[in-house]
C-alpha cells in the first residue's frame, strides 16, 4: 500500500488598500446597504466595481451601442425607421417656411 500525502500551502498576500470619503444622501446610502446584503456582498465591494466598470468603459474605443443597450425612452423617440426613398427635402421645407410665414 501507498501512502500519499497532502500538503496545503497558505500564503497571504498584502493587498494596499486606500480608503475614500464619498458624500452620498443617507436614503441612497440605506437603500444600497440593502441591496449589498441581498447580494451578499459589502458596500464598498460594490463601489469599487461600478469604480472599475466606469474605469473600463472610458478606456473603451468609441462603438456604436447595441439595441438591447439603449434605454426604452430613447427608442421611443425614433420616428422612423426607414428613410423614404423619394422624399424631397428642400420641397418639403420651402412649404413649411410658406405655412409659418406666408408668401
Amino acid at each position: 500500500m501507498i501512502n500519499t500525502y497532502r500538503f496545503f500551502i497558505f500564503v497571504r498576500i498584502k493587498c494596499v488598500v486606500m480608503k475614500l470619503t464619498l458624500n452620498i444622501e443617507p436614503g441612497l446610502i440605506s437603500q444600497i446597504k440593502e441591496v449589498a446584503k441581498k447580494r451578499n456582498t459589502s458596500l464598498s465591494k460594490i463601489t469599487e466595481n461600478l469604480f472599475k466598470k466606469e474605469v473600463k468603459i472610458s478606456s473603451e474605443p468609441f462603438r456604436m451601442k447595441e439595441e438591447s443597450e439603449i434605454s426604452d425612452w430613447v427608442k421611443g423617440m425614433v420616428a422612423s425607421c426607414d428613410p423614404v426613398p423619394d422624399f424631397d427635402h428642400k420641397t418639403e421645407y420651402h412649404k413649411h417656411l410658406e405655412e409659418k410665414y406666408g408668401k
